[in-house]
């Protein structure tokens, strides 16, 4: 077969000598028309073939499509519906299978009232009434449903399951130690604040700012020397703290804290450092409200307040715990009624003060003095 030698032809561009196109010649290869010159052969012993459902559904598309072909009247948004009732067909309408019904739900019915009617209300503002009505009634059903609850576990005598809340949740802290851990408390006994909790050293504060204070930095000083007992504000006018450290040393302070403020003059920065050989701390202040913004706020009387520190487990929260410890003298006056709160959660500080009242032996009222912030170890 390599060895022949074929002429190339066009057979659809083979013109005769008037220009007309010739017919294409017989085929000459009877092998491939053998099949077809078979005399004898039956076909009725041929099995019969049935048209499939797809086969009769692409059948009825043909013929929608081709019985509105070009040059009709019907616009093409006409033949599209048609087409798309066709597609209907083959999607689902003879040949469409018997839906399953759907089961009940085991669980029952949910609790409150159905909202799924509030789409067929075209009024907004009858919609949105019926929509917070529904709630109301879904808040009332809740109310009761958890009542019922409670009556039955006191019948029953179970208890309640834990809540689920962040604390709850969190994974356990490695470094959490135990209060009579010995060699926690052998560290605290030596460490740079163990002269005032073995000795009782009274606290002698000093307070600055980074640079000159100004609005709401002026107002935040004012209320942590009526906060911090026996503390002192200085003017630092430019000088660093290298000059100043040896000068408050001599004069018998105890720390110094240093108060920054961001452009706007609104306190973001604070520093806690202990004389004469540390610790620093470095915090960072968010979420400040001042007395005068504070709800119900009150000026602080002279009494030495008490002092709660919640939720310093950790080793290094143990150790921030004392430093904040060290700034209130440790015999408070109870007369007063005023308590200074260090609440430690997620890593965060809140600081807040309050003054107490007994109402009754089992019942008391509160009432926040201000400021409050929160501090963030950097």
């Amino acid at each position: 077969m390599e060895d022949e030698d074929f002429e190339p032809c066009e057979l659809a561009e083979e013109k005769d000598e008037g220009g007309f196109k010739a017919p294409l010649p017989d085929n000459e290869d009877a092998a491939s028309d053998a099949s077809m010159d078979s005399e004898g052969e039956d076909f009725e012993n041929v099995p019969r073939r049935f048209r499939t459902d797809s086969e009769s559904t692409t059948d009825t598309l043909s013929s929608v499509s081709s019985s509105y072909s070009v040059g009709s009247n019907i616009s093409t948004v006409s033949r599209l519906s048609m087409l798309s009732s066709g597609s209907t067909i083959a999607s689902g309408g003879i040949f469409k299978e018997d839906e399953k019904e759907v089961e009940p739900n085991p669980e029952g019915p949910k609790s409150g009232p159905d909202m799924s009617r509030l789409k067929d209300i075209k009024h907004k503002q009858k919609r949105t009434d019926m929509y917070l009505n529904l709630l109301r009634q879904k808040r009332r059903q809740k109310m009761k449903e958890r009542k019922q609850r409670k009556m039955a576990r006191l019948e029953s005598g179970e208890k309640a399951e834990e809540k689920k809340t962040i604390e709850s949740m969190r994974k356990f802290d490695e470094t959490t130690v135990e209060p009579d851990d010995a060699e926690v408390d052998w560290e605290e006994q030596n460490d740079e604040l163990s002269d005032y909790f073995n000795n009782g050293t009274v606290p002698k504060i000093l307070i600055m700012t980074r640079n000159a204070p100004k609005g709401p930095m002026v107002k935040m000083c004012h209320e942590l020397l009526k906060t911090i007992p026996n503390s002192q504000f200085f003017f630092r006018q430019g000088f660093a703290l290298k000059k100043i450290i040896p000068q408050a040393i001599k004069k018998g302070f105890t720390a110094m804290i240093v108060v920054s403020a961001d452009r706007k003059w609104v306190p973001n920065d604070l520093k806690i450092i202990y004389l004469p050989g540390g610790p620093t701390a470095h915090f960072k202040m968010s979420s400040v409200r001042l007395r005068e913004k504070t709800k119900g706020g009150d000026t602080p009387t002279t009494h030495l307040p008490e002092l709660i520190l919640n939720n310093f487990k950790s080793r290094l929260g143990r150790r921030i715990g004392r430093m904040f410890a060290a700034l209130f003298p440790q015999v408070p006056e109870f007369e007063g009624r005023q308590v200074v709160t260090f609440h430690n959660q997620r890593d965060y500080i809140f600081f807040r003060q309050h003054r107490y009242i007994f109402r009754s032996e089992k019942r008391a009222g509160l009432k926040e003095l201000g400021p409050r912030f929160t501090l963030k170890l950097r």
